[in-house]
């Protein structure tokens, strides 16, 4: 009796954000604990290159290109991916970047019997593909929609009923939790 659903967004619902990591960055990379400076949302006055992303003038994909070549260059190496980043940023523990708030409200709607999704711009783009075998939680959602593979990025609505219609549920069902 799934009739309702929980939808969460991955990167800084399920995940922290690489804004609030930046000490297990600086670990894994073996940079200087203060070396990233840069805090998006968490202090976007110090973030010009966000606030252009706020502003439109560039994509997220594109803050993160640039932030992922940054980070490359303090190594003296070429980073021209995003999973590049986050796989060497995150290190070989992923759980410790999930939040348990997280794990908690999708543990209490499966319990509830609601379906579970996650509904992201770019899990396997960021990530890497392999990232869904390394994280058990994953197993746990019904419905996957990444637009990675996709090529529909929230907010377009489109990105939406792709869920909603692998969910065959509709709107009113669901609840959906996202960071932006």
């Amino acid at each position: 009796m799934k009739h309702r659903a929980l939808i969460l967004d991955f990167g800084g619902v399920i995940s922290r954000t690489l804004f609030e990591t930046h000490a297990i960055t600086e670990q894994a990379l073996g940079l200087p604990a203060g070396t990233l400076t840069w805090r998006g949302p968490f202090e976007p006055a110090n973030d010009a290159l966000w606030r252009d992303m706020q502003a439109d003038r560039i994509s997220e994909r594109d803050y993160w290109l640039a932030r992922t070549r940054e980070v490359g260059a303090l190594l003296g190496e070429r980073w021209d991916t995003m999973e590049t980043f986050v796989q060497r940023a995150r290190g070989a523990d992923v759980a410790a970047v999930i939040r348990p708030e997280a794990v908690a409200a999708i543990e209490a709607a499966a319990a509830a019997g609601c379906k579970l999704a996650v509904l992201s711009n770019e899990l396997d783009l960021f990530y890497g593909a392999g990232f869904r075998e390394r994280l058990p939680l994953l197993k746990r959602f019904d419905v996957i929609v990444d637009a990675t593979h996709t090529g529909i990025l929230k907010p377009d609505a489109r990105a939406y009923q792709a869920c909603l219609d692998q969910l065959g549920l509709p709107a009113a069902s669901c609840v959906f939790v996202d960071d932006q």
